[in-house]
Protein backbone atom coordinates (compact mmCIF):
# COMPACT_ATOMS: atom_id res chain seq x y z
CA UNK A 1 0.00 0.00 0.00
CA UNK A 2 1.42 3.49 -1.06
CA UNK A 3 1.11 6.29 1.40
CA UNK A 4 3.38 9.07 -0.26
CA UNK A 5 2.30 11.80 -1.34
CA UNK A 6 -0.91 11.75 0.45
CA UNK A 7 -3.60 14.00 -1.10
CA UNK A 8 -6.19 16.81 0.71
CA UNK A 9 -9.45 14.26 -0.47
CA UNK A 10 -11.23 12.21 1.46
CA UNK A 11 -9.33 8.48 1.47
CA UNK A 12 -11.12 5.52 2.79
CA UNK A 13 -10.02 1.95 1.92
CA UNK A 14 -12.52 -0.39 1.79
CA UNK A 15 -12.24 -4.57 0.84
CA UNK A 16 -15.32 -6.57 0.86
CA UNK A 17 -14.16 -10.04 0.44
CA UNK A 18 -12.74 -10.05 -2.84
CA UNK A 19 -14.38 -6.72 -3.99
CA UNK A 20 -13.07 -3.13 -3.26
CA UNK A 21 -15.94 -0.41 -2.48
CA UNK A 22 -15.79 3.06 -2.05
CA UNK A 23 -16.65 4.98 1.66
CA UNK A 24 -18.74 7.74 -0.33
CA UNK A 25 -19.96 6.12 -3.11
CA UNK A 26 -21.52 3.52 -0.63
CA UNK A 27 -23.43 6.44 0.87
CA UNK A 28 -25.60 7.30 -2.44
CA UNK A 29 -29.39 5.33 -2.41
CA UNK A 30 -30.15 3.01 -4.98
CA UNK A 31 -25.83 3.25 -6.34
CA UNK A 32 -24.17 -0.16 -7.17
CA UNK A 33 -20.27 0.48 -7.44
CA UNK A 34 -17.10 -2.19 -7.09
CA UNK A 35 -14.17 -3.50 -8.58
CA UNK A 36 -12.78 -6.61 -8.85
CA UNK A 37 -9.56 -7.80 -7.19
CA UNK A 38 -7.42 -10.66 -8.65
CA UNK A 39 -8.75 -12.80 -5.99
CA UNK A 40 -12.04 -15.37 -6.48
CA UNK A 41 -11.62 -15.98 -10.10
CA UNK A 42 -11.42 -19.37 -12.31
CA UNK A 43 -8.54 -18.80 -14.31
CA UNK A 44 -5.13 -20.75 -14.07
CA UNK A 45 -2.50 -18.59 -12.91
CA UNK A 46 -1.70 -16.02 -13.32
CA UNK A 47 -4.98 -14.71 -14.52
CA UNK A 48 -7.20 -15.80 -11.41
CA UNK A 49 -9.85 -13.30 -11.38
CA UNK A 50 -9.13 -12.01 -15.03
CA UNK A 51 -11.86 -9.91 -16.74
CA UNK A 52 -10.71 -9.34 -19.88
CA UNK A 53 -10.99 -11.30 -22.99
CA UNK A 54 -8.07 -9.81 -24.85
CA UNK A 55 -5.11 -11.20 -22.35
CA UNK A 56 -4.67 -14.65 -23.30
CA UNK A 57 -7.21 -16.06 -20.70
CA UNK A 58 -9.19 -18.73 -22.08
CA UNK A 59 -12.59 -17.09 -22.61
CA UNK A 60 -14.76 -19.86 -20.96
CA UNK A 61 -12.86 -18.72 -17.89
CA UNK A 62 -13.07 -14.66 -18.47
CA UNK A 63 -17.16 -15.21 -19.01
CA UNK A 64 -17.27 -17.03 -15.42
CA UNK A 65 -15.09 -14.40 -13.98
CA UNK A 66 -17.62 -11.86 -14.90
CA UNK A 67 -20.48 -13.75 -14.05
CA UNK A 68 -18.77 -14.01 -10.44
CA UNK A 69 -17.95 -10.53 -9.92
CA UNK A 70 -21.23 -8.91 -11.27
CA UNK A 71 -23.57 -11.47 -9.57
CA UNK A 72 -21.99 -10.48 -5.91
CA UNK A 73 -23.14 -7.25 -7.05
CA UNK A 74 -26.29 -7.88 -8.11
CA UNK A 75 -25.66 -6.76 -11.97
CA UNK A 76 -26.94 -9.01 -15.06
CA UNK A 77 -24.37 -9.12 -17.57
CA UNK A 78 -27.03 -8.16 -20.00
CA UNK A 79 -27.61 -4.52 -18.15
CA UNK A 80 -23.31 -3.41 -18.54
CA UNK A 81 -21.74 -1.59 -21.35
CA UNK A 82 -18.35 -1.71 -21.50
CA UNK A 83 -15.42 -0.02 -23.44
CA UNK A 84 -13.05 -1.38 -26.05
CA UNK A 85 -10.09 0.83 -24.37
CA UNK A 86 -7.46 2.41 -26.77
CA UNK A 87 -5.90 4.91 -23.99
CA UNK A 88 -7.88 8.15 -25.33
CA UNK A 89 -10.00 10.65 -24.12
CA UNK A 90 -13.25 9.40 -26.39
CA UNK A 91 -16.09 9.25 -23.63
CA UNK A 92 -19.70 8.03 -24.99
CA UNK A 93 -23.00 7.72 -23.68
CA UNK A 94 -24.69 4.82 -24.15
CA UNK A 95 -28.23 3.81 -23.86
CA UNK A 96 -27.96 0.42 -24.12
CA UNK A 97 -25.39 -2.57 -22.65
CA UNK A 98 -22.95 -4.00 -24.46
CA UNK A 99 -19.43 -3.28 -26.16
CA UNK A 100 -18.44 0.13 -27.44
CA UNK A 101 -15.35 0.16 -29.39
CA UNK A 102 -12.56 2.73 -29.91
CA UNK A 103 -13.46 4.45 -26.60
CA UNK A 104 -11.63 4.95 -22.83
CA UNK A 105 -14.94 6.23 -21.11
CA UNK A 106 -19.04 5.55 -20.86
CA UNK A 107 -21.67 7.73 -19.30
CA UNK A 108 -24.96 6.43 -18.27
CA UNK A 109 -28.28 8.63 -17.60
CA UNK A 110 -30.35 5.80 -17.47
CA UNK A 111 -30.97 3.77 -14.01
CA UNK A 112 -30.35 -0.07 -14.17
CA UNK A 113 -27.88 1.18 -16.93
CA UNK A 114 -24.24 0.05 -15.83
CA UNK A 115 -21.07 0.96 -17.37
CA UNK A 116 -17.81 -0.16 -16.56
CA UNK A 117 -13.80 0.25 -17.27
CA UNK A 118 -11.04 -2.77 -17.23
CA UNK A 119 -8.17 -1.81 -15.70
CA UNK A 120 -4.37 -2.97 -14.22
CA UNK A 121 -2.57 0.02 -13.87
CA UNK A 122 -4.61 3.21 -15.37
CA UNK A 123 -6.88 4.70 -12.98
CA UNK A 124 -10.76 3.81 -12.88
CA UNK A 125 -12.34 7.00 -12.22
CA UNK A 126 -15.92 6.54 -11.24
CA UNK A 127 -18.25 9.94 -11.55
CA UNK A 128 -21.54 10.05 -10.13
CA UNK A 129 -23.91 12.85 -9.66
CA UNK A 130 -26.83 11.48 -6.94
CA UNK A 131 -29.26 14.36 -8.22
CA UNK A 132 -29.75 13.29 -11.82
CA UNK A 133 -28.74 10.17 -11.48
CA UNK A 134 -25.82 10.28 -14.44
CA UNK A 135 -22.87 8.16 -13.88
CA UNK A 136 -19.70 7.60 -15.61
CA UNK A 137 -17.14 5.28 -15.59
CA UNK A 138 -13.09 5.98 -17.20
CA UNK A 139 -10.38 4.49 -18.05
CA UNK A 140 -7.57 7.17 -17.45
CA UNK A 141 -3.67 6.48 -17.45
CA UNK A 142 -1.26 8.57 -18.49
CA UNK A 143 -2.15 9.21 -22.37
CA UNK A 144 -5.89 9.30 -21.26
CA UNK A 145 -4.78 12.37 -18.29
CA UNK A 146 -2.58 13.74 -20.81
CA UNK A 147 -5.74 13.92 -23.18
CA UNK A 148 -8.09 15.35 -20.38
CA UNK A 149 -10.45 12.99 -20.44
CA UNK A 150 -11.96 13.54 -16.85
CA UNK A 151 -12.60 17.09 -18.14
CA UNK A 152 -14.33 15.29 -21.72
CA UNK A 153 -16.31 13.16 -19.22
CA UNK A 154 -17.88 15.82 -16.97
CA UNK A 155 -18.39 18.23 -19.99
CA UNK A 156 -20.47 15.23 -21.42
CA UNK A 157 -22.14 14.88 -17.87
CA UNK A 158 -22.83 18.35 -18.23
CA UNK A 159 -24.42 18.14 -21.76
CA UNK A 160 -26.08 15.19 -21.80
CA UNK A 161 -27.55 14.45 -18.25
CA UNK A 162 -27.52 18.18 -16.95
CA UNK A 163 -24.94 17.52 -14.21
CA UNK A 164 -23.49 20.23 -12.56
CA UNK A 165 -19.66 19.96 -11.19
CA UNK A 166 -20.25 20.66 -8.17
CA UNK A 167 -23.15 17.57 -7.47
CA UNK A 168 -20.73 15.45 -8.86
CA UNK A 169 -19.00 12.34 -6.06
CA UNK A 170 -15.63 11.22 -7.92
CA UNK A 171 -13.68 7.90 -7.08
CA UNK A 172 -10.49 7.21 -8.25
CA UNK A 173 -9.69 3.71 -7.97
CA UNK A 174 -6.14 1.72 -7.27
CA UNK A 175 -3.56 2.56 -10.13
CA UNK A 176 0.31 2.57 -10.90
CA UNK A 177 1.30 4.21 -7.19
CA UNK A 178 3.90 7.38 -7.48
CA UNK A 179 5.86 4.98 -5.22
CA UNK A 180 6.54 2.68 -8.17
CA UNK A 181 5.19 4.43 -11.43
CA UNK A 182 8.38 5.37 -13.56
CA UNK A 183 8.45 7.05 -16.41
CA UNK A 184 10.73 8.86 -18.60
CA UNK A 185 11.40 12.56 -19.00
CA UNK A 186 9.60 12.81 -22.06
CA UNK A 187 6.06 11.73 -20.59
CA UNK A 188 6.93 13.39 -16.82
CA UNK A 189 7.14 16.81 -18.94
CA UNK A 190 3.58 16.18 -20.10
CA UNK A 191 2.10 16.70 -16.09
CA UNK A 192 2.58 19.50 -14.10
CA UNK A 193 5.67 19.69 -11.69
CA UNK A 194 3.63 18.81 -7.97
CA UNK A 195 2.40 15.37 -9.78
CA UNK A 196 5.98 14.05 -10.71
CA UNK A 197 8.70 13.00 -8.01
CA UNK A 198 12.13 12.94 -8.82
CA UNK A 199 14.00 9.80 -6.92
CA UNK A 200 17.58 9.07 -7.16
CA UNK A 201 17.81 10.55 -10.77
CA UNK A 202 14.07 8.90 -11.59
CA UNK A 203 10.82 10.34 -12.30
CA UNK A 204 7.15 8.99 -11.33
CA UNK A 205 4.25 9.97 -12.12
CA UNK A 206 1.14 10.27 -9.84
CA UNK A 207 -1.32 9.49 -12.17
CA UNK A 208 -4.22 9.84 -9.58
CA UNK A 209 -3.00 13.04 -9.02
CA UNK A 210 -3.12 14.15 -12.40
CA UNK A 211 -6.52 13.37 -13.01
CA UNK A 212 -7.71 14.61 -9.63
CA UNK A 213 -6.42 18.10 -10.52
CA UNK A 214 -8.56 17.93 -13.57
CA UNK A 215 -11.83 17.09 -11.74
CA UNK A 216 -11.22 20.21 -9.34
CA UNK A 217 -10.57 22.44 -12.25
CA UNK A 218 -13.84 20.96 -13.55
CA UNK A 219 -15.47 21.97 -10.51
CA UNK A 220 -15.46 19.09 -8.56
CA UNK A 221 -15.18 19.39 -5.43
CA UNK A 222 -12.02 18.31 -3.82
CA UNK A 223 -14.70 17.39 -0.26
CA UNK A 224 -16.31 14.73 -2.65
CA UNK A 225 -13.23 12.76 -4.24
CA UNK A 226 -12.08 9.70 -2.73
CA UNK A 227 -8.88 7.97 -3.42
CA UNK A 228 -7.90 4.86 -3.48
CA UNK A 229 -4.44 4.07 -1.38
CA UNK A 230 -3.80 0.82 -3.63
CA UNK A 231 -0.82 0.92 -5.94
CA UNK A 232 -1.29 -1.61 -8.48
CA UNK A 233 2.34 -2.60 -8.31
CA UNK A 234 3.32 -3.18 -5.14
CA UNK A 235 0.16 -5.39 -4.47
CA UNK A 236 1.29 -8.34 -5.44
CA UNK A 237 -1.52 -10.71 -4.00
CA UNK A 238 -4.72 -8.46 -4.58
CA UNK A 239 -4.49 -6.57 -7.80
CA UNK A 240 -3.14 -7.29 -10.99
CA UNK A 241 -0.55 -5.12 -12.85
CA UNK A 242 0.43 -4.56 -16.53
CA UNK A 243 3.37 -2.60 -15.70
CA UNK A 244 4.71 -5.57 -13.06
CA UNK A 245 3.62 -8.56 -14.69
CA UNK A 246 3.52 -7.81 -18.62
CA UNK A 247 1.82 -10.44 -20.39
CA UNK A 248 0.46 -12.55 -17.69
CA UNK A 249 -0.93 -9.60 -16.33
CA UNK A 250 -5.28 -10.07 -15.86
CA UNK A 251 -7.38 -7.50 -15.77
CA UNK A 252 -10.02 -6.13 -13.21
CA UNK A 253 -13.39 -4.18 -13.69
CA UNK A 254 -14.86 -1.18 -11.87
CA UNK A 255 -18.64 -1.10 -12.48
CA UNK A 256 -21.17 1.71 -11.64
CA UNK A 257 -24.97 2.45 -11.93
CA UNK A 258 -28.15 3.00 -10.53
CA UNK A 259 -30.72 0.54 -9.59
CA UNK A 260 -33.72 0.50 -12.15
Amino acid sequence: MCLSRRPQVSKVLMIEGTIIRSGLLGEIPSLVFGMSTRLGGVSEQPFGMNVSFRVGDAEGDVQKNRELFLDQLGIRQEDLAIPIQIHSNFVHVVSSAGTYPDCDGLVSTIPGLFVGVTVADCVPMILVDPVTKVVAAVHAGWRGADAGIAEVAIAIMMHEGGVKPGNIIAYLGPSAGVCCYEVGSEVASRFPGDTVANKNGQKFLDVRKANRLQLIASGVDPKRIEESELCTISERTLLHSFRRDGKNSGRMMAVVGFRG
